[in-house]
């Protein structure tokens, strides 16, 4: 007879209680069955096979500790893989925060690339624009240079014609000084010529005008001013009017201008006021005047003008 007790007891070891026990009790209605009904060396067979299937369930078992404990390892190994995997997964939080850290400074650093694009850009084209000025200068500075050129040449002919006109100037210089020499002993001859005439024909011309009696010989000469200095008179003598006492002074001038009566004043008559015996009494000599007012306006100054042909 088969203990079911101990059949129980040792199922329940692998197995749940309720499991163990249906278990048990199979084995024991089947075990009752095949007392019923087979011989005792199929009983003996039965045994055996009974003792086959208890090693084998004897390995399974082991093999279920085994495997039991594998689980336990491989439950470790998991446990270790998901304390691995929160890691990683904390790591990649970790990640995910710094890639979206680097992404915004990426954003901004592409922000700034783009300003600096569009800054190179700008930069480009001032570079282009330069460039343009530059080649415009450049060919301003070439056209510059080709006038600076020209204007050199102009220069250097310029300097050669001054040059030249310079030595024509001089020869010139020469031949006008020696023209205005000339001229000058020309005028001085004139000039004495008229003053000789005058000195004739005055005498004779005053006492008709203006009744004046000349009791000597009109001539050249030199006299003391007022202050004492030597001044030449070109016509003087004296003379007596209305039985007063008085001193012609005069001068000759080939052509008589408005400028010369006042410088006959200011030099000759200013400077002769209470040098000479008696009232001065002026006179001017000429050919022609420069202008139809010159002969009122010495008049009106108190000056007896004659022309040449008067003589």
């Amino acid at each position: 007879m088969i203990d079911t007790l101990q059949v129980f007891q040792e199922l329940q070891e692998v197995l749940p209680p309720e499991a163990a026990r249906r278990v048990a009790e199979i084995i024991g209605r089947v075990y009752e069955e095949l007392q019923q009904g087979i011989t005792r060396t199929e009983f003996q067979d039965l045994q055996r096979a009974m003792a086959e299937l208890a090693e084998a369930q004897r390995q399974t078992e082991r093999q279920l500790q085994a495997l039991t404990a594998q689980m336990e390892a491989l439950g470790r190994r998991v446990d270790g893989l998901t304390q691995r995997v929160e890691e990683l997964a904390e790591a990649q939080r970790q990640t995910e925060q710094q890639i979206q850290a680097l992404t915004a400074q990426m954003e901004a650093l592409g922000r700034r690339v783009d300003g600096l694009a569009q800054r190179v850009e700008e930069l480009a084209e001032a570079q282009r624009q330069t460039e343009q000025r530059l080649q415009a200068l450049t060919a301003r500075v070439d056209g510059l240079a080709q006038q600076v050129e020209k204007l050199a040449e102009v220069q250097r002919q310029t300097e050669a014609e001054v040059l030249s006109l310079s030595r024509s100037v001089k020869e010139l210089t020469g031949e006008l000084r020696e023209t205005r020499q000339q001229l000058g002993g020309l005028a001085m001859t004139v000039g004495y010529t008229l003053e000789n005439e005058a000195f004739k024909a005055l005498p004779r011309l005053l006492a008709r005008d203006f009744g004046l009696r000349v009791h000597e010989p009109l001539r050249r000469k030199y006299v003391i001013d007022r202050e004492g200095d030597l001044l030449e008179v070109n016509i003087i003598g004296h003379a007596s009017q209305d039985g007063e006492s008085v001193t012609i002074v005069g001068e000759a001038k080939v052509q008589l201008s408005k400028n010369d009566v006042d410088r006959f004043i200011r030099k000759k008559l200013k400077r002769l006021e209470g040098a000479l015996p008696g009232r001065l009494f002026p006179v001017l000599v000429t050919h022609m005047t420069t202008a139809a007012d010159v002969e009122a306006y010495a008049r009106n100054k108190g000056i007896a003008l004659y022309y040449s042909y008067d003589f």
